[in-house]
């Protein structure tokens, strides 16, 4: 206890260069724990892109490429998927519901994707999350669209605005249904997830605005106006995908394996929690990278404090040999700068925590609002904790560098005044 008490008031007579020791420390543990918050959340909203559905089917290719166009909206489908074989699947015992998914055009590098009204029913995401609308509502005509918020952000669309859609999925395209131009009849909420870069439309509006077209052209001298089309039959010959939920959790890999062998055409369903979680493996190797800079930050903190009890160890040999002169034993001396630099570490974390908590509290609802990633506030777990143990022992046996040098000063020495 004498010792401790000695450090804290050698720590207060040098408070600013302590305070600042303090403060560094506890940047380098925000950064540390943040990047580990965020990282965790960044998993978890990616893990929760799309949740409630229990079976994504498409046309047989692998689980990737499945999840990546009909969820994340990347890359195109090896081939469709038959209207007769979606009714087949939708008809089965174990079907609760079933949304169908039809891709393959764009709006200015935003994707269109063609469905019914019962997806932003059944869309969920972190969890049990559903889909809102910021202004406007679902599909009342054949030709309106809802736009997600990044699409209504960076083309300032509002509702009632015109939207033509391109053929095809460039960014920029000469091939556009601009005879049969969409209105704006909703915004969705900002959700983090590929919804929000989606123009969606009816599955019917799909089938409407290629009557006239084949083989990805206009049928030269054939064109059917908006108006004559909505007397047409637009039951959609095929789609691209389906999103699948079941009565029954049990009945998941029953229906997988009945569609993986399902004879009429060659099929796959995949769950899209475990194709997610495999998809988290290979892009998420960017977690290695921000662990090492956040140990190295670390380690530059400490290494910090080490210079600036190096530094003062030769303003303070008088102070040492003062203290070994009335009496206290040369460990006593190792012990004193062992406990500033504890003192100093352990301060610097505990600042860290409140820094972070109050960090994530301020920065939280904004992070979810622009960018969808939501940062969990909730108390640390016990590998964090552990981390933190490391990090105060590391400032410890940061501090003995100094402790050993000043344990082997002699009285003598101390006293001598240097010129």
């Amino acid at each position: 206890m004498i010792v401790l008490r000695l450090a804290l008031q050698s720590l207060f007579n040098r408070w600013v260069t302590a305070a600042l020791t303090i403060t560094t420390i506890a940047a380098s543990v925000v950064l540390l724990l943040g990047v580990e918050e965020v990282r965790t959340g960044a998993r978890q909203s990616f893990a929760d892109t799309i949740s409630g559905t229990d079976l994504i089917v498409g046309a047989r290719s692998g689980g990737l490429n499945l999840l990546l166009y009909s969820v994340f909206r990347i890359g195109n489908a090896t081939n469709n998927v038959t209207w007769t074989s979606y009714q087949d699947i939708a008809f089965r015992p174990e079907v609760a519901w079933i949304v169908p998914l039809s891709l393959g055009d764009s709006h200015h590098g935003f994707r269109v994707l063609g469905t019914t009204g019962d997806y932003f029913t059944h869309y969920k995401y972190r969890q049990s999350q559903g889909l809102t609308f910021a202004a406007g509502g679902p599909f009342t005509d054949l030709f309106d669209a809802v736009i997600g918020s990044d699409v209504a952000a960076s083309l300032g669309y509002k509702l009632g605005d015109s939207v033509v859609i391109s053929h095809g999925l460039g960014s920029v395209s000469f091939l556009e249904h601009d005879d049969k131009p969409f209105r704006v009849a909703g915004i969705l909420e900002k959700t983090g997830t590929p919804v929000d870069r989606t123009v969606h439309v009816g599955l019917a509006a799909i089938e409407a605005i290629h009557v006239d077209w084949q083989s990805g052209a206009r049928v030269p001298g054939q064109l059917v106006s908006a108006e004559e089309v909505r007397r047409m039959d637009l039951a959609p010959k095929a789609i691209t995908a389906a999103l699948v939920g079941l009565k029954s959790k049990l009945a998941a890999f029953r229906l997988q394996r009945a569609i993986n062998e399902y004879r009429s055409e060659p099929l796959s369903a995949i769950l899209p929690g475990a194709a997610l979680q495999e998809l988290w493996g290979l892009v998420g190797t960017a977690e290695t990278a921000l662990k090492v800079v956040s140990a190295m930050v670390v380690a530059t903190a400490l290494l910090g404090m080490l210079t600036m009890i190096l530094s003062t160890l030769n303003e303070r040999r008088r102070e040492m040999a003062i203290l070994r002169s009335v009496g206290a034993r040369a460990r006593t001396v190792l012990g004193l700068l062992a406990a500033e630099a504890g003192v100093l570490t352990a301060t610097g974390v505990a600042l860290g925590l409140v820094l972070l908590y109050a960090a994530l509290f301020l920065a939280r609802p904004y992070v979810d609002a622009v960018y969808g990633l939501h940062l969990p506030i909730a108390p640390l777990k016990p590998d964090a904790w552990a981390t933190l143990g490391v990090i105060v022992l590391g400032g410890c046996a940061a501090g003995l560098l100094p402790a050993l040098r000043a344990y082997r000063l002699s009285l003598a020495d101390g006293m001598t005044v240097r010129t």
